[in-house]
């Protein structure tokens, strides 16, 4: 797994990926038709972030390169790789409660504030990282 050098793309499995953390100045995909919806992607090594139709999806800082990403009326799961720790931020449902798993282990469960917003610290840097989040 590595960078999306075609900064956002849809894989023979049907989902998304997103995000290339290696380049050194701002890339951008708009008006990526994905089951219905429309996606924009922002990315570059200090921020990577995805939109659809126009709202808050998902954001890293540093920018990271996303794999697998899916999301269901049930919460949202990917893989996610870069060089250093990532601080990401995803846009689910507000007020509600999401258990986080991160590389297969429970973390706990964490509630989005009121405008849906879920924020989750990622250990990067040897190898990519499994985050599913799910409503509990």
């Amino acid at each position: 797994m590595s960078a999306v050098k075609e900064l956002l793309r849809t894989e023979e499995n049907g989902k998304l990926s997103f995000g290339d953390h290696t380049l050194t100045t701002k890339a951008k995909k708009d008006d990526f038709p994905y089951e219905g919806d429309v996606y924009k992607v922002k990315t570059f090594s200090e921020i990577t972030k995805l939109e659809k139709n126009g709202l808050f999806l998902y954001e890293s800082v540093p920018g990271t390169s996303v794999n697998n990403f899916k999301e269901d009326v049930n919460g949202i799961s990917f893989t996610v790789e870069g060089p250093d720790d990532a601080q990401i931020t995803l846009g689910l449902l507000e007020d509600t409660d999401y258990a986080v798993i991160v590389d297969h282990k429970d973390t706990g469960h964490m509630k989005t504030n009121l405008g849906g917003k879920l924020s989750i610290s990622v250990e990067l840097g040897t190898a990519p990282v499994n985050i599913k989040v799910q409503k509990a």
